[in-house]
């Protein structure tokens, strides 16, 4: 009886070596991660004002990003609302 193993990668963010991989691609960016927890903590786009990565949609103005409108108004951005 034979037993087949799975190619190990390594994660790009904690190195964690794993058969269960998976790459994301964003922009030119190519990432391999062992879980989204990774992925996240290396490709998410970072809030401008507070730091944090955000994991939705996030608003933008002027090529900033950030996770809410909240933090917007920080920076002096007055017309960003997080709903309608």
């Amino acid at each position: 009886m034979t037993t087949s193993h799975a190619e190990l990668k390594t994660c790009d963010t904690c190195g964690n070596e794993y058969d269960k991989t998976f790459t994301v691609h964003w922009g030119e960016q190519v990432g391999t991660f062992d879980s989204f927890e990774c992925a996240a903590h290396l490709m998410a786009p970072a809030c401008h004002h507070c730091g944090c990565r955000i994991l939705g949609h996030g608003v933008e103005t002027d090529g900033a990003i950030f996770c809410c409108a909240s933090c917007a108004r920080h920076v002096g951005e007055h017309e960003l609302v997080d709903r309608a």
